[in-house]
């Protein structure tokens, strides 16, 4: 008899309005293949639960667990158009979590987003297309090289599955974090212009100004 899978969460977060339609819950998973310079959850790189002075950063839960904190909001998501979007970290990491999650949440009509950096096995992408309404698919410098200078990983399976998930004919959502002097650049613009272009069925692009509200976080896990 197999057990219930379990994942690996850092945070839970209640009444999100800027991660898909409606009112949201957002679950972030622990896991991410990126080293973002400017990354505002540091927390979330490391997979396994951190100990800190005051405190342990990512928890072991089981699906069970998760759909119970998502179910008590559900009110909420009807009324909004709502859902949950499940971001991270990359939640593309713990694939099968994820898709145990994604499916009992179509189990009882809860519209899902997939918040994520695109790098992960395509197989992954595959398996959890079916139940995901809606990607937020996260694109942040066309240069090859400057993309692996900036984030620790090259780009070419970020744009592979982007267009998969595209010609598949899902949903998505475009993310642009707009970064002095990294992903601002008029020539990473340009390139962005050109190849969102070239693409079909994107619904909406997003610009996400950087703040520095995760800089205490780099202190908090010695990382400063």
């Amino acid at each position: 008899m197999s057990s219930e899978p379990t994942g690996i969460i850092f945070d839970i977060k209640k009444y999100a309005i800027h991660d898909g339609p409606g009112i949201r819950t957002t679950v972030f998973f622990k896991g991410c293949p990126m080293q973002c310079w400017w990354c505002h959850n540091p927390e979330s790189r490391e997979i396994n639960p951190q100990r800190t002075a005051n405190a342990t950063i990512g928890k072991t839960m089981s699906v069970a667990e998760v759909m119970k904190e998502i179910n008590k909001d559900a009110i909420f998501y009807d009324e909004s158009g709502g859902g949950v979007t499940f971001s991270g970290g990359e939640p593309l990491i713990q694939s099968e979590f994820l898709l145990e999650l994604l499916q009992a949440c179509k189990q009882t009509g809860i519209h899902t987003t997939i918040d994520t950096c695109g790098y992960a096995d395509q197989s992954a992408v595959q398996t959890v297309m079916p139940y995901t309404d809606l990607f937020l698919f996260d694109l942040k410098l066309i240069d090859e090289m400057d993309h692996l200078k900036y984030t620790g990983v090259p780009n070419i399976i970020i744009h592979e599955n982007l267009e998969f998930i595209l010609n598949a004919g899902r949903e998505v959502h475009i993310r642009f974090p707009v970064i002095s002097d990294i992903t601002d650049t008029i020539n990473n613009i340009d390139s962005m212009i050109v190849y969102l272009k070239s693409l079909p069925n994107i619904h909406k692009i997003n610009l996400l100004p950087y703040h520095k509200i995760g800089a205490h976080k780099y202190e908090r896990l010695g990382m400063a």
